[in-house]
């Protein structure tokens, strides 16, 4: 059985064996949210990737748009310069206000990330961020318009929202690699693995997810990658030969019982024989198999 395997009452069983449950549980959503310690450094804080991923679009987006201010005005003078400004203006806000839905789908699917079937998530998630950028710069032009006693009429032609969904699907595409390149560029500067503290990095795809070693149950290779089986149920993927990660992890007493297992001995709950040498290890509800081919393992697992 590997941890892919476990179904999801085995995982509920691992997630209430462990201390703080409810914690791990906010844990969890805030790390895939991008807004816990993982992407910080500092828990509750927002997360670097996006606020340089915000910074950045304003700049470029603004730019974009007083561009678009100074071409209006030169190419229609007679439309004066503050609608222009109110129009380019609301269209600059609303992206900035509802960048946080190309966000949440590039947690949930970076375009660098596997697998890949999740990236079928930004069909519906270029449409929602095309949705809420129309409604939403049509309020903001309403409100401004009325404060000035005139009334904003926008088209309701298909048409009309066509022009705007292209534009909306550039944007989108452009806030991905804007997001792709701040999270490269700043897990540059995360070491794997943290020699001061209990603590191990594991870059799932484009996120990083840094989890307290006492927490990795055991580590099982997966072709060119490999899968930890945490206590709390997630099972995080890495590509990464499980050669590496034994060295990184063994300065923690994780011991190779197989050719494609590694255990954290702390978590082992049994350890039964199976015959001809073999053995099973139980963590928990987790099982990984202990070949006869690896003694020193049995003899250690035997004196923990």
């Amino acid at each position: 059985m590997t941890a892919s395997d476990l179904p999801q009452s085995v995982r509920a069983r691992l997630w209430e064996k462990g201390r703080g449950a409810g914690a791990r549980a906010i844990g969890v959503v805030r790390q895939w949210l991008g807004t816990g310690s993982a992407d910080t450094g500092t828990s509750g804080k927002p997360p670097r990737t996006f606020a340089f991923s915000l910074a950045a679009v304003a700049v470029i987006v603004g730019s974009v748009n007083i561009i678009n201010v100074l071409t209006i005005r030169h190419e229609e003078p007679a439309l004066g310069l503050a609608a222009p400004i109110v129009w380019e203006g609301s269209s600059w806000l609303t992206v900035l206000a509802f960048l946080w839905i190309p966000w949440l789908a590039f947690r949930f699917a970076p375009p660098l990330g596997r697998p890949r079937w999740k990236l079928a998530v930004h069909v519906p998630g270029v449409l929602a961020f095309s949705l809420a950028h129309v409604g939403g710069f049509i309020v903001l032009r309403k409100i401004a318009y009325a404060l000035a006693g005139h009334q904003y009429v926008y088209g309701t032609t298909p048409a009309h929202f066509l022009y705007e969904f292209q534009k909306d699907v550039f944007d989108y595409v452009l806030d991905q690699i804007i997001f792709t390149l701040f999270d490269h560029l700043l897990r540059q500067h995360r070491p794997v693995r943290d020699a001061a503290a209990p603590f191990f990095s594991i870059r799932d795809g484009a996120r990083i997810l840094r989890v307290p070693v006492a927490e990795i149950l055991a580590v099982a290779s997966a072709g060119n990658y490999v899968e930890f089986a945490l206590r709390d149920g997630r099972k995080p993927l890495m590509r990464s030969p499980l050669s590496v990660i034994e060295s990184e992890l063994a300065p923690h007493g994780f011991l190779r019982v197989h050719r494609s297992w590694l255990v954290n001995p702390a978590c082992m709950t049994a350890l039964t024989p199976d015959g001809s040498g073999d053995y099973t290890v139980e963590l928990g509800a987790l099982t990984v198999p202990l070949s006869r081919r690896f003694p020193q393992a049995l003899a250690k697992l035997k004196a923990a």
